[in-house]
């Protein structure tokens, strides 16, 4: 729907971190209290600032459920903790998403949270299920805020349909431009035939052929379908083409294709990821495996305190450790955006917050604040406001995308685990 905007890349530095700051900041955050403000029956956006998810608790992409559940309940109990929204509580009733695979999964959640008369429902994190649900919350005037959805035909869908991720013109200029930074000339995909992978691998084929860069193998035609388990031609196929570097676009199927281009002989730093499969492969992998490999994630590495009070919700709310935080900040800032648009609006119903989200984002360039009692204040004074969150974005453009965001680049240690090497932001 929408052709790649063009964009202005800035590449900063960002040191990774070797965890003894985050370790000092989860003990702060563990004598802070948080509160778990789960949805009653009877709160519905008539009464209360109702925040329904539809988040991967299942399916090939439940990784990153735990930081977005993370993400929504530590923004509910920061907001109760400030006041609220317009005198009523703000609540949470988290679904599960499913995968691609099983639609049906999605679609049923869909119906139950609209039942339920939601202000708002943050997520799906996969591309593909949102775009099943997202006609269904559209035509009930439901706003829909993901925090991870990056396919580009996405943008300006619908204007029930907002994200705090960048779309993928903006990682897929970021990794084709690395790739052909790295000195490679000929690039192979091993891609699934999802809206997310063939619109990613398009965007990173622009730019890296713009380089002076070849595609060689995972062209339109060469997919695997989503949920393949093995992957041993797909692989051969690939490397007969004698590519200088491998994109993988896959979600779970990543865990068979790794192994599989190992024992093929391919050289395993030369693997570049994006942010559907750049996890901790640290218990999945013999060590070294993926050394050296890169990969990238649409948004800014949250600060250690932050990630310590995401994991303090998290352990209070689940009696669980984050193992992640991934989308964490992205889930974190579309709660307060929607609660900030209802305190703009004085309603807390979805209609309102559809109205005054992108003004509360900054697009009406008003006074920029950090915090959700910060920004209450300004609002009550009658000023407009640019909410600044912990994601980095910019305000929401006419196609309801960030106007900027940042994008982290990853690469893989020893012990399989993905490490923040520098962020570049992009613009559109």
């Amino acid at each position: 729907m929408a052709a790649t905007a063009a964009l202005a890349l800035t590449l900063t530095a960002c040191g990774s971190d070797d965890g003894g700051d985050d370790k000092k900041d989860d003990s702060a955050a563990s004598n802070e209290k948080f509160t778990n403000d789960q949805c009653a029956n009877d709160q519905t956006s008539a009464n209360a600032l109702r925040v329904g998810g539809i988040l991967p608790l299942t399916g090939n992409l439940a990784y990153l459920g735990p930081p977005e559940i993370a993400g929504v309940g530590l923004a509910v109990s920061d907001i109760n903790a400030a006041g609220g929204v317009n005198g009523s509580k703000a609540c949470h009733d988290i679904k599960d998403s499913g995968d691609s695979t099983d639609m049906s999964v999605s679609s049923s959640t869909a119906d139950a949270l609209i039942s339920a008369k939601p202000s708002v429902v943050i997520g799906a994190a996969a591309s593909s299920v949102t775009k099943n649900v997202v006609d269904t919350f559209t035509a009930a005037k439901v706003v829909e805020i993901s925090p991870a959805n990056t396919a580009v035909d996405l943008s300006g869908y619908s204007d029930y349909y907002f994200r705090t991720a960048p779309p993928d013109g903006i990682q897929g200029s970021a990794l084709g431009t690395l790739i052909a930074s790295d000195g490679y000339q000929k690039l192979a995909f091993l891609v699934f035939n999802d809206t997310y992978g063939t619109g990613l691998r398009n965007a990173i084929s622009k730019t890296f052929t713009e380089a002076g860069g070849e595609v060689v193998y995972g062209k339109k035609g060469q997919e695997f379908p989503a949920g393949q388990t093995t992957f041993s031609s797909e692989v051969t196929a690939a490397l007969n083409t004698k590519p200088d570097a491998i994109v993988i676009l896959a979600f779970d199927e990543t865990k068979a294709i790794i192994p599989e281009l190992a024992s093929q002989g391919w050289d395993m730093s030369k693997i570049y990821m994006t942010d559907g499969n750049t996890a901790d492969y640290s218990e999945d992998f013999e060590a070294g495996t993926l050394e050296g490999a890169q990969g990238t994630i649409p948004g800014t590495d949250p600060e250690p305190e932050f990630k310590a009070r995401l994991n303090g919700f998290y352990d209070s709310a689940e009696n669980q450790k984050l193992s992640d935080y991934a989308y964490g900040a992205e889930s974190y800032d579309a709660v307060m955006l929607a609660a900030l648009a209802a305190v703009k609006g004085g309603k807390t119903d979805s209609v309102t917050i559809q109205k005054n989200l992108a003004a509360v984002s900054g697009a009406t360039n008003g006074e920029e604040c950090t915090s959700y009692a910060d920004c209450v204040k300004l609002l009550g004074e009658g000023k407009e406001i640019r909410y600044s969150g912990p994601s980095g974005i910019g305000p929401l453009n006419k196609k309801n995308d960030p106007s900027s965001a940042f994008v982290g680049i990853y690469k893989y240690n020893g012990d399989n685990k993905n490490e923040i090497s520098s962020t570049v932001e992009g613009t559109s």
